[in-house]
């Protein structure tokens, strides 16, 4: 088994030109809190509910003026589709993180692993 067979491939993503306030919407019209975040090129960083709370709320900016490339995190912790699910996860774990771009060998965005992946598979 392989991370390809455990996560979720429909993935929602945002631009970074979008607006903090439409990220916020989609997740909530998703019930989502995890957005890739990509331009032209491919992935460029990661936004959470977390991300928006700290980096942007708490700090009072304007939600509907400030962009996702404002505070999205840039420096991305990925896998790729390929790895052992379980080695996955401890990383996961060791960087207490709750979910995880995944990447096909070309660096493209095929999916996120969530910790919930891992505990449907019995993992």
């Amino acid at each position: 088994m392989h991370i390809g067979d455990i996560m979720t491939r429909n993935v929602h993503l945002v631009r970074p030109e979008e607006t903090l306030q439409y990220a916020a919407s989609l997740m909530a019209e998703w019930d989502i809190a995890f957005l890739p975040v990509a331009d032209a090129s491919g992935l460029v960083g990661t936004l959470t509910d977390r991300d928006i709370i700290l980096r942007a709320v708490a700090p009072g900016f304007d939600a509907e003026t400030t962009k996702v490339s404002d505070i999205m995190t840039t420096n991305i912790t990925y896998c790729y589709d390929d790895e052992e699910p379980a080695g996955v996860l401890a990383n996961m774990q060791s960087l207490h993180l709750r979910r995880l771009a995944v990447l096909d060998r070309q660096n493209r965005l095929s999916g996120v692993v969530s910790r919930t992946d891992f505990k449907r598979h019995q993992i």
